[in-house]
């Protein structure tokens, strides 16, 4: 932070959320913020994404910005669909090629991991279970972008990123992944794990929908955003100042 306001910034943007909070006098990003505002920079951070609890937030000095996360005004619909006829909507902005057309063999990662992990961690997946497939993934644990690339990197051909947490199937979020991607919500995550568990044979693929302009309400805070008020800085009662509309 000092570097940058060396360097003559005037707005200094701290995407970092943390799990842990600390105090002011020993908070480093709280200290660099303190000395930025000192010389007129404006300083906004992340709330963090560990909501919806309340008492959450963190970065929240009262010289920070904090922002929390909110839905867009659009979505990005896709849609998975299984061998046995049903069709499940989630959400995707993979924009590389695509699946070939036809039906593709689908696993659960947990039926293709080295351990019990259906999160895809780091070298977790068995490539002979693997190659050629789409693996369904649950969310948490690791970085969502990490989990496309361990699918890959066990020559996995497509993903789909199930929700675990029981968020609204409206709060997708979606990031530009190394091979075709799908994020889908809780209930459907279930129905297609169930799909696979009671076929020898499960099978599906991925269609791309229109972006739908407009979507009413929005934006909303998402429904990971951390809240207020402020539980670590004795006296001081801050919910969090605004939010970024970041999802799709």
């Amino acid at each position: 932070m000092d570097k940058a306001v060396e360097d003559g910034v005037h707005i200094l943007s701290v995407s970092i959320g943390r799990s842990q909070y600390e105090d002011l006098y020993t908070d480093f990003i709280a200290i660099g913020a303190f000395s930025a505002m000192a010389k007129g920079v404006f300083v906004s951070c992340s709330a963090g994404s560990r909501g919806p609890e309340s008492d959450s937030t963190s970065n929240n000095a009262p010289w920070i910005t904090t922002v929390g996360a909110g839905t867009l005004d659009r979505d990005f619909p896709a849609y998975v669909s299984l061998g046995n006829g049903k069709k499940y909507r989630g959400a995707s902005i993979y924009s590389g090629t695509p699946l070939s057309s036809g039906l593709h063999p689908l696993v659960y990662a947990r039926n293709a991991s080295n351990s019990t992990s259906d999160q895809c961690a780091p070298d977790s997946l068995i490539p002979e279970k693997v190659v050629g497939k789409i693996v369904v993934c649950d969310q948490g644990g690791t970085n969502r972008l990490d989990k496309s690339m361990v699918v890959k990197k066990a020559g996995g051909m497509g993903m789909i990123l199930a929700d675990t947490e029981g968020y609204d199937e409206e709060q997708l979020v979606v990031d530009s992944y190394v091979l075709p991607v799908v994020v889908v919500g809780q209930k459907a995550g279930d129905a297609i794990k169930r799909y696979i568990a009671s076929h020898d044979n499960p099978k599906a693929t991925f269609s791309a929908g229109k972006t739908e302009l407009g979507v009413e309400p929005s934006p909303v805070v998402a429904a990971f955003s951390c809240l207020g008020y402020s539980s670590n800085i004795q006296g001081l009662s801050s919910y969090t100042d605004t939010f970024s509309e970041d999802l799709g």
